[in-house]
């Protein structure tokens, strides 16, 4: 059996004429792929505006500037995430802090965060930003935490970067109703790719505006925001401190034929997920909960192990099997950078103790039944 990872992505032909075409034609960035992707994006989901970055990391970047989050003021986001989800708000110079998760879905718990909301209320140091993050391609309880965001007065960063494709309350996640700005991730491993790339979602035209100037140099060319008439055709402004998080048009000629077979490849991963959840039952794990409220993309299979002390000896037995299992992910306030911070083990015990039993096992819309029917058959065989 060969090497089955537990993610990867699903490159057509269709997908290598795209990249072709824009290699032969005149612009390789700054060129007519990238609105057009923004647009497909946006029609997709039922957002009005979208903003294509080369990450989901400069995504959450943008949003945190856009939200004009500063030093001294608080972010607030899952320690059960990738470190990007909190590192957007270092970047700002502000404070980060999490919130734990709940114990069957692996979000971010909202009741967890009512009671830290009621806490940090009375000392004076309510998040201006909180980020929740949609793990494994399911949406967090948005709507909770959005009648929470209009009690407490922040802002919501939606991370759903594992989550395109997916849907909360019978809409399509990404369409921002819930949150002020969603972001999306285009990596290999995720739904659909663009090789690397991201995206900022929004329906408030400033915010959009904001995260347009911030993602090219803080440079325009639009004579209404510039501070005198323009000298001419060559002319443009920098009209804030600015980065260079632009997409190419490679990337994006990528993820618009990527666009076209995502529904096709979120079915198929909820096929995989229905053999999955009925090959273990009987052994002493724990498949991940699907919510009545939404739809997983399913990005992620985390299973859980009963007992913390067969975790490493699974993965183990799983990787010298050809089998490229991973774990989802190390507690963000566990990293030694974010205990420097004053962050401990302890600190969010849940998602602790989900890491501590977690293994992402392959799942993604090219896996093959017989490949399939091996992962299941060796860790079947492990118990």
């Amino acid at each position: 059996m060969k090497f089955i990872p537990y993610g990867r992505q699903d490159i057509s032909d269709e997908d290598i004429n795209a990249v072709v075409g824009v290699l032969k034609s005149d612009f390789l960035t700054q060129g007519p792929c990238v609105p057009q992707f923004e647009q497909a994006i946006a029609d997709y989901v039922g957002v009005k505006h979208a903003v294509a970055v080369n990450s989901a990391t400069s995504a959450l970047h943008i949003a945190c500037l856009a939200l004009g989050l500063k030093k001294g003021d608080w972010l607030w986001t899952s320690p059960n995430t990738f470190v990007a989800s909190a590192n957007c708000g270092l970047y700002c110079d502000a404070n980060v802090s999490f919130v734990d998760i709940d114990p069957q879905t692996y979000n971010m718990s909202v009741e967890a965060l009512k009671t830290k909301l009621i806490a940090a209320k009375a000392e004076g140091k309510l998040p201006k930003i909180v980020v929740p993050v949609a793990f494994a391609g399911q949406s967090c309880d948005m709507e909770a935490i959005h009648q929470l965001s209009k009690e407490y007065g922040f802002a919501i960063i939606e991370d759903a970067s594992h989550a395109i494709g997916g849907n909360y309350q019978g809409a399509k996640i990404g369409n921002s109703r819930f949150a002020d700005i969603t972001i999306l991730s285009f990596h290999p491993v995720k739904i659909i790719t663009t090789a690397e790339g991201g995206m900022a979602l929004t329906n408030n035209d400033a915010l959009a505006e904001s995260m347009q100037l911030f993602r090219s140099h803080g440079i325009t060319r639009d004579g209404d925001k510039m501070t005198k008439a323009s000298e001419g055709g060559w002319y443009y402004q920098q009209v804030d401190l600015g980065l260079n998080y632009r997409m190419t048009e490679l990337q994006a000629a990528l993820g618009v034929t990527q666009l076209k077979r995502i529904d096709g490849f979120v079915a198929r991963r909820h096929e995989l997920a229905k053999r999955y959840h009925t090959a273990f039952d009987g052994i002493p794990v724990s498949t991940p909960l699907q919510a009545e409220s939404g739809y997983s993309a399913l990005h992620l299979y985390p299973l859980t192990v009963n007992d913390p002390a067969m975790r490493k000896p699974l993965f183990d037995h799983l990787r010298e099997k050809g089998i490229g299992v991973n774990v989802h992910y190390i507690p963000v306030h566990t990293q030694p950078y974010y205990e420097q911070l004053g962050h401990k083990a302890g600190d969010y015990p849940v998602a602790e103790d989900y890491y501590a039993r977690a293994i992402s096992i392959p799942m993604y819309s090219t896996l093959t039944d017989e490949e399939q029917d091996y992962v299941i058959q060796c860790i079947r065989e492990f118990f």
